[in-house]
């Protein structure tokens, strides 16, 4: 049985401490940076920072999740946190106070997968149970009602989901059968439903069982299938969709022909991918220079964003981009109000700038104007 060492998948990585096959004792820190008037950045203040800043002083984050002003984070020991903005009760503390540190929601220890969303959170458990909290004004939360929740609420019965994903005013959600799920808001098609009808339940897209990934945007959906196409709908003014047009689709198109996309993360308008070559590609809105192709001119096909081929995470914030490369530094490009790209300045960048000299930097997640990530290191 081989030991596991030197930089994993955040999963892989817990997987591994509960086998007892790691090298050392494995150590992940957590930092944020960008905007903190509500407390999202996590230190115990509400100012902003324009470099990253770790939030206390556990080494032991998993996953975090970026939403509007708010950030949830799984721990090694499947513990649950919040801080940040709470006005829909997104935080799940049961009350709608903000958090300028992280607090956990409730004591259970089986939380595996975050998201957050604009102002509401979803989490997978263990057990393959979906559950989701804050604003449910257009159905958001899954739960076949329209009120806000402030604690956890279970997304009906079932035990298979694999994957959820959450950003404006909807969700999208891939069970472990392959099959992709959405609701909430859908006044522009992003439900994938061929129609522009609001769902406060889960409604299935399609009958496709072959679904990887999905990620939602302020009013779009772009998703992996297992073959490696690319597939988008919903929005499409400023050319998310990726489709060479500006025409909106209420189900999903293919992005080209190629099958070797491997992973895609969306913002407000413009996605970012990274295909299996390890190449980045970017679409959409660029008015701040979120694609980080050195232009601030919309692209509504994907274009390469330089030629390295190192690229390995992705995430997308309201108007900017982060990524961590293969040799574990990290990079952000676009919108730098606040501090969001966390390289010390506030001016926007159209190009992927490094974020510090550190090479240990294992996931980042991208919010409204905030970014938070996770590093890994090993002590013995």
């Amino acid at each position: 049985m081989p030991n596991f060492s030197g930089v994993w998948d955040l999963k892989d990585q817990v997987q591994a401490i509960a086998a007892g096959r790691w090298t050392g004792i494995p150590t992940f820190e957590l930092y944020a940076w960008g905007a903190g008037g509500s407390g999202q950045i996590g230190d115990g203040t509400v100012v902003n920072r324009s470099s990253p800043v770790q939030i206390g002083a556990l080494i032991n984050w998993s996953q975090v999740a970026s939403g509007s002003n708010h950030n949830a984070s799984i721990k090694t020991d499947g513990t649950l946190w919040t801080w940040g903005r709470n006005n829909h009760g997104q935080l799940g503390t049961g009350t709608v106070i903000y958090r300028s540190s992280p607090v956990q929601i409730g004591a259970l220890t089986n939380w595996y997968e975050v998201a957050a969303g604009g102002y509401f959170t979803a989490s997978i458990k263990t057990d393959g149970t979906l559950w989701t909290w804050g604003r449910n004004n257009y159905g958001q939360l899954g739960d076949g009602t329209r009120v806000d929740k402030s604690s956890p609420v279970q997304v009906g019965a079932l035990t298979n989901w694999s994957q959820v994903s959450g950003r404006g005013r909807f969700t999208a959600s891939i069970k472990t059968d392959g099959t992709m799920w959405a609701w909430g808001y859908n006044t522009e098609g992003q439900l994938g439903q061929n129609n522009v009808v609001s769902r406060s339940s889960p409604v299935q897209i399609g009958a496709l069982t072959n679904w990887s990934q999905v990620a939602v945007g302020f009013n779009h959906t772009a998703s992996v299938k297992t073959d490696g196409t690319m597939w988008a709908w919903g929005r499409n003014g400023q050319g998310q969709l990726g489709t060479g047009t500006v025409v909106y689709r209420s189900s999903p198109v293919q992005i080209g022909a190629l099958t070797n996309w491997s992973q895609v993360a969306s913002g407000n308008y413009h996605n970012a991918s990274i295909k299996t070559d390890g190449t980045m590609w970017a679409w959409g809105r660029s008015n701040e220079g979120q694609i980080g192709d050195g232009t601030v001119a919309n692209k509504s096909s994907p274009v390469q964003i330089g030629a390295l081929t190192n690229w390995s995470q992705v995430a997308a914030g309201g108007n900017h981009t982060a990524s961590v490369k293969t040799d574990n530094t990290l990079w952000t490009w676009g919108n730098n109000g606040q501090g969001r790209l966390g390289d010390g300045t506030t001016v926007n960048k159209s190009s992927p700038v490094q974020v510090g000299a550190l090479t240990n930097w294992s996931q980042v997640s991208g919010g409204y104007n905030h970014t938070a990530a996770i590093t890994q290191g090993t002590t013995n």
